[in-house]
């Protein structure tokens, strides 16, 4: 699976979060790609990224850096910042970026 963006190691990490935490990267909507996060995205793609809609929930947009499964963006937002396959614990503070990638 190829992750753009900065990514710093194997597991998605990226120059802008790199906790032990922050093992997911997302998959833009507009570019259907995967980027570690929001910033590496605007960076390397140049514009806003498209916000998955709720019906899009169903979709495989979330990738453990961990594992290397891939969730529904449903099944990552019902995981309570664990990956439901291997059970590698996500950032929670992720919460707080939800809107620039899923409908709220």
């Amino acid at each position: 699976m190829i992750i753009k963006g900065k990514t710093i190691d194997e597991q998605t990490r990226c120059v802008h979060y790199n906790s032990s935490l922050d093992i997911i990267a997302i998959k833009i909507k507009c570019c259907k790609e995967y980027y570690p996060c929001i910033h590496c995205h605007e960076e390397e793609a140049g514009h806003t990224p498209e916000v998955w809609s709720k019906k899009e929930f169903d979709t495989k947009a979330i990738l453990c850096g961990n594992c290397h499964n891939e969730l529904t963006i449903s099944q990552y937002l019902e995981s309570n910042y664990k990956c439901p396959f291997c059970k590698a614990a996500f950032n929670p503070g992720c919460k707080n970026h939800d809107h620039f990638y899923f409908e709220t």
